[in-house]
């Protein structure tokens, strides 16, 4: 949906489990961006809190009767201290969640699709063996499958991450293809796109996410937004054209190209990052605060809060707060240069926290705005010259 209807309940919960980290990554927005709250916030989630959280999400689930919900234990790292607190929160979840679907004979029952989000290098074949027997997929997050490329993921000590977080990677797809969830890498447009792909590939894993590094556009006032220069964008479709020709048996899932594509062929949006459907995430930290997505750190102190927790509101308090409420506007809430772009429908503003102008808000296209139409119109034309009897049922709705 674009928006235009009732507020879209969360389907997805990103709970905090830990908000420290063992690493010290240059670009890291958590503990690089002006939000400076994870200072203040316990180190690591209570049961207290785990309980009231799961407490939580059983009651929206079971309101909205949701037949299917996820959850992303996150930090941080969300494995600092071993895999039981991850494995005790999404079991928490689950308990919460089937004892309210059996409560109400309106509800289906809900599948609770788990998934912790870890720089690697704490994963350990007896961690894995854990996750993967309390039903949790592991995601990675890379900047690509060789050391030169995660030199930016070090420790505090300035010591590379990479030899741990490689063993991680080789054990999950050798040994735990089952529970890899994949890899999420945020580009740098200085790098080659063919040695990025090529390597996270060989790497094997299920799906890769490509994240454009969170900016925005600061004190500047947005002014002309196209033509412009378009490294990302160029970057992006150079890497597009690399999995569009891979072979179906070695080609990962890139969630950014997949959604992309389904938006040019008609279908709604799944991702933040593209598309105007409604904002389905919802974050819960280690104080039990409920709180807007992590990007919005990167806009000002305090951009994602609500001033909701657990302890005493509701996930339906949560959706008519006027930030959350905000996302669910579809193309009513973008700026008028938006409006008349003509790759629009697929693009959807771009991220959110991306919008943002220090002293006007996040009524502006994205500061990505150039390099969004640049790869969307290259993706378009791929697209076409595969599937020109598809496209010409569909060209009246979208770009071509």
């Amino acid at each position: 949906m674009s928006g235009d209807g009732p507020a879209v309940p969360f389907h997805q919960f990103v709970l905090k489990v830990h908000s420290r980290c063992n690493l010290a990554c240059t670009y890291c927005y958590i503990y690089r961006s002006p939000d400076a709250s994870w200072r203040e916030r316990p180190a690591r989630v209570s049961d207290d809190t785990v309980r009231r959280t799961a407490h939580c999400i059983a009651e929206h689930t079971a309101a909205h009767r949701l037949s299917r919900i996820r959850i992303e234990l996150h930090g941080g790292e969300p494995l600092l201290r071993g895999p039981e607190p991850v494995i005790a929160y999404a079991e928490a979840v689950r308990r919460a969640v089937s004892t309210a679907s059996a409560a109400s004979t309106a509800a289906p029952a809900t599948e609770v699709t788990a998934t912790v989000q870890t720089n690697g290098t704490l994963l350990t074949r007896p961690a894995l063996d854990r996750l993967a027997a309390a039903r949790i997929r592991v995601g990675l997050s890379l900047d690509g499958g060789t050391p030169a490329l995660n030199a930016r993921r070090t420790d505090h000590a300035g010591r590379p991450s990479w030899p741990a977080a490689s063993r991680a990677a080789r054990l999950l797809v050798e040994e735990y293809p089952a529970s890899y969830a994949g890899v999420l890498c945020t580009v740098d447009a200085a790098t080659d796109p063919e040695e990025v792909y090529g390597s996270l590939a060989a790497l094997g894993p299920p799906a890769v996410d490509f994240l454009l590094p969170h900016a925005h556009w600061g004190g500047a006032r947005p002014g002309r937004f196209r033509p412009r220069p378009t490294p990302y964008g160029d970057w992006l479709a150079h890497a597009f054209d690399l999995w569009w020709q891979s072979p179906d048996g070695v080609r990962p899932r890139v969630r950014l190209f997949t959604e992309i594509v389904a938006l040019l062929l008609g279908a709604e949006s799944a991702a933040e990052s593209v598309g105007l459907s409604p904002l389905a995430a919802v974050v819960v930290d280690t104080d039990g605060s409920i709180e807007q997505v992590d990007s919005l750190k990167t806009a000002y102190a305090g951009a994602p809060g609500t001033g909701l927790d657990v302890t005493r509101n509701s996930f339906d308090e949560a959706l008519r707060h006027p930030g959350i409420a905000a996302r669910h506007l579809g193309a009513r809430a973008l700026a008028d240069e938006c409006l008349a772009c003509p790759v629009l429908r697929v693009c959807g503003g771009g991220n959110y926290a991306h919008r943002y102008a220090t002293d006007s808000g996040f009524r502006h296209p994205s500061v990505y705005c150039a390099d969004l139409e640049r790869l969307i119109r290259h993706a378009a034309g791929r697209v076409a010259e595969q599937l020109p009897s598809v496209l010409a049922r569909t060209q009246s709705t979208h770009v071509l």
